[in-house]
């Protein structure tokens, strides 16, 4: 049997490989090179945001720094003076002691125009401040019984100041014109405190009585006191409503205090203004000044003259003087002490000099002296409280230190030498171990201390330098770390 060959179509069909169609390769190769592209095109715009990145970085801002202002100057300090037709003549040679025309800034108020030679003139003299006509007051009630009616005027002195819009004032500072100012510790001292803070800076009476009638926390206006300029100007935009509330107070400092406090601002203490409110012979205060820098010192015309055998305007000008060639170090008390002969040695630069026998503690020397008498003339010397520590002066001659004064300041570039004379109040019988010793001469560096070492200022140490007869010869010197103001037995 022959069979015969069957081919099935379907079959063949599955024998041969699958082929794609044409429609459907198309969209495969379409897709695979839109990807691409797309690739490419991103490829293309990383690298150019890359690019520029590089080439157009933005300028970087400079880091925020913590401000610091320039320090403070002589220029930025505004005075105001009170002062009054009657006193102005006789008080200007107070004044012209410490005012430069050229460095310091300041006003003087005057009740009205001065009258000389029936003549009625404002003061020109350019050795002293311009001269202010205060504004007219008399709208101000006044109740205090038997007081002074020019406290308000006296007092509206902060608000006509402030009004005149002087530029680049930092600090206000107000006085009298019996008060003498050191202008250069001033600056030193109000340099510690940020005038773009409110502050209220000044000291209160040495009398604890006066403190007990007006405050303990008031600033005497006669010593001085100082009115931040941020402070200044609220003050005085509200100083007028203060001075009708307050017309039962006394003087014009109470009325500045009580506005102040309403303001919610309290005395920032500075123990180097002085309102001395005492008489007589400032020898004591003087000799034993805290280490904070003199500042000011009132009533000038009512003591003393702070060295012997010279009128006040004499002294107080040797006095500033030696200020003006090392201001910081004035009246600073030094101390040393001589083993061999058993002598203390108490040293208030540009001033006096004061040798003692034996061996006199530290602590005890700190003490003012009372050489003074009371403000009010009816106190007695001993029924007087003071704000510091004070001890006797001895009556008995024999029984006081050796006083020697200054008599002269030379300053070069290597030191400042001072040399001070000895003083001769009353004769003593007694036979001392420095009968022979007439002068003393002092050799120091200028004292110089920046913001922050005046906040916390540390005494000095001296050396007296061996072998000497009629002249003694200290040198004052930085303490060592560990030193002690001490006799070393």
């Amino acid at each position: 049997m022959r069979f015969k060959s069957y081919r099935n179509k379907s079959t063949t069909g599955l024998t041969r490989p699958l082929m794609p169609s044409t429609s459907t390769t198309t969209s495969t190769a379409t897709t695979v090179v839109s990807t691409q592209r797309l690739k490419n095109i991103l490829l293309c715009l990383s690298l150019l945001f890359i690019v520029y990145l590089l080439f157009n970085q933005p300028t970087p801002h400079p880091p925020i720094l913590p401000r610091t202002p320039l320090p403070t100057t002589r220029r930025h300090i505004l005075f105001s003076i009170a002062s009054s037709s009657a006193s102005w003549s006789r008080r200007k040679p107070f004044v012209r002691l410490w005012y430069s025309p050229d460095t310091t800034r300041a006003f003087v108020f005057l009740d009205k125009p001065v009258v000389t030679d029936s003549k009625t003139s404002v003061d020109d003299d350019r050795s002293v401040p311009p001269v202010i006509i205060s504004a007219d007051t008399s709208r101000f009630p006044y109740k205090f019984r038997g007081g002074l009616r020019s406290a308000i005027r006296v007092a509206r002195v902060v608000k006509e100041i402030v009004d005149r819009g002087e530029s680049d004032v930092r600090w206000f500072v107000f006085g009298d014109d019996d008060t003498v100012f050191f202008v250069d510790n001033l600056v030193k001292t109000l340099s510690k405190y940020d005038h773009e803070q409110w502050y209220y800076v000044g000291s209160n009476s040495e009398g604890y009585d006066q403190n007990v009638k007006n405050s303990f926390d008031m600033a005497f206006g006669g010593g001085g006191f100082a009115i931040s300029s941020s402070l200044a100007k609220p003050l005085a935009g509200v100083f007028d409503s203060c001075l009708m509330r307050y017309a039962h107070l006394y003087g014009s400092d109470a009325r500045v205090f009580s506005c102040l406090a309403e303001l919610g601002v309290g005395l920032t203490h500075e123990p180097g203004f002085h309102q001395v409110d005492m008489r007589g012979n400032l020898f004591g205060l003087l000799s034993a000044h805290p280490l904070s820098p003199l500042v000011s010192l009132h009533h000038v015309e009512s003591i003393e003259p702070v060295f012997p055998n010279m009128t006040r305007t004499q002294a107080l000008s040797r006095f500033l003087e030696a200020s003006n060639i090392d201001s910081l170090r004035m009246c600073q008390r030094t101390v040393c002490y001589d083993r061999s002969r058993s002598l203390t040695v108490s040293v208030a630069w540009g001033y006096a000099i004061q040798v003692f026998e034996g061996n006199e503690l530290l602590p005890d020397l700190l003490s003012v002296q009372k050489t003074f008498t009371p403000w009010r003339r009816s106190m007695h010397i001993d029924a007087v409280q003071y704000m510091f520590n004070t001890r006797d002066y001895p009556r008995d001659a024999c029984k006081r230190p050796v006083v020697f004064f200054l008599e002269s300041v030379v300053s070069n570039s290597n030191a400042i030498q001072s040399s001070y004379t000895r003083h001769i109040t009353e004769n003593c019988s007694k036979t001392n171990k420095v009968n022979n010793l007439e002068q003393v001469r002092v050799f120091s560096k200028k004292l110089e201390l920046d913001t922050e070492q005046m906040k916390a200022i540390r005494r000095q140490c001296c050396d007296i330098l061996p072998s000497y007869n009629e002249s003694m010869l200290i040198n004052i010197r930085q303490c060592r770390v560990d030193e002690l103001i001490s006799m070393h037995l």
